[in-house]
């Protein structure tokens, strides 16, 4: 043990004095503009135009995307996202703002100098994302069904015994237990939301392409995850939990002449899709940006000197490769919580009387 502790501290200071020096950077620190960290952050949270794989200074690796715009004086417009040169340049009266409430996106110049936005149904980074993730999410399950249905009593064994497992793990102890008999109508969408969450998540932990997309840290992406749910939840309710939202058993004084319990409930029907939509983009949102935030510490310091730089390089280097292991973590966390609490909320608009859940019998279960 005492020889194992010997050699992983030889290990760490040969990593501090060896770590290469940025010289370079540090020689030229006062020449350069100063880093606006929240600024850089939030730059690479953002949707964007074009996949950015490496850049060095004014030298960038990136997949272009197809920019498709309607503008109402000169028409539809479809161009590759390269003709903007990054930003840098105008196409065809399109520009990338790259200040004010347009900040990020593409934008047309009018007659009278003033910028406005045009239809834009660009194939952006996070789309892109979405499309490749729901391809793969589709590619995994039509192998995994496929091979379950070839050999239906033989037990599964590697990735397909693996995928299985979680399978079967959300679908009985998730979504049978919190829905009660008819599960079975909505198991198809909460796995599918599972497992397309789950992707995304670690997709995003993918550092290059075609990975490192914020979709699911993406409010707008969430927003549309909590609708489908909410449309769930209150399409399919039951006569008793209508009842119990429109006429609660309260006295009746709450609920008459002024419907102060009913409205209490109504608000309280679309609190639980907000919680889902926050919830989900703030945890992903937060882990990225931690993970960004340790990595900036490398090039904060360097102007502090060679010293410090190399100590806080290995600092960074350690903790970002920790929290990496904890955004796994918080991958399949936060996917099983959105399905769990889509799956309670359904449940609940189950019921069949007041107090009365929809719940199987012991044979059921079994």
């Amino acid at each position: 043990m005492k020889r194992r502790l010997h050699i992983f501290s030889l290990t760490v200071l040969l990593l501090l004095f060896l770590t290469p020096l940025p010289v370079s950077a540090g020689n030229n620190a006062d020449s350069r503009e100063e880093l606006n960290v929240k600024e850089f952050i939030l730059e690479h949270l953002a949707d964007s135009y074009e996949w950015q794989i490496v850049s060095n200074g004014n030298w960038h690796l990136t997949v272009p995307l197809p920019v498709i715009l309607y503008s109402k004086t000169s028409g539809w417009h479809l161009f590759m996202s390269s003709a903007f040169q990054h930003g840098a340049t105008a196409h065809n009266g399109f520009s990338i703002a790259s200040s004010g409430k347009y900040k990020g996106k593409v934008v047309e110049s009018v007659n009278n100098g003033d910028a406005v936005r045009p239809l834009d149904l660009s194939l952006t980074k996070n789309a892109l994302s979405l499309w490749l993730s729901s391809l793969l999410v589709i590619v995994v399950m039509m192998t995994v069904t496929r091979s379950l249905r070839r050999n239906p009593l033989s037990a599964a064994k590697g990735f397909i015994g693996m995928m299985e497992m979680f399978i079967l793990s959300v679908n009985d102890e998730v979504i049978k237990p919190s829905i009660g008999r008819d599960y079975e109508r909505y198991a198809p969408y909460l796995l599918t939301v599972f497992f397309f969450i789950f992707t995304n998540n670690l997709m995003g932990l993918i550092p290059v392409f075609p990975g490192g997309a914020n979709v699911t840290g993406n409010i707008a992406v969430t927003m549309v995850l909590a609708l489908i749910t909410y449309l769930t939840v209150n399409l399919t309710g039951t006569k008793a939990y209508y009842k119990d939202i429109l006429w609660p058993d309260v006295p009746t004084w709450l609920k008459v002449p002024i419907p102060l319990m009913p409205v209490v409930e109504i608000v309280g029907t679309l609190t639980k899709p907000f919680a889902l939509m926050i919830r989900l983009f703030a945890n992903i949102m937060a882990g990225h940006s931690i993970v960004l935030g340790l990595t900036m510490l490398i090039f904060v310091t360097v102007s502090m000197g060679s010293a410090v730089n190399s100590t806080m390089t290995f600092v960074s280097v350690i903790f970002t490769v920790f929290i990496d292991f904890v955004e796994l973590l918080i991958a399949y966390i936060q996917a099983y919580v959105f399905t769990l609490l889509s799956a309670v909320f359904i449940g609940q608009a189950r019921m069949e009387s007041h107090g009365k859940k929809n719940v199987l019998t012991k044979e059921e279960q079994l």
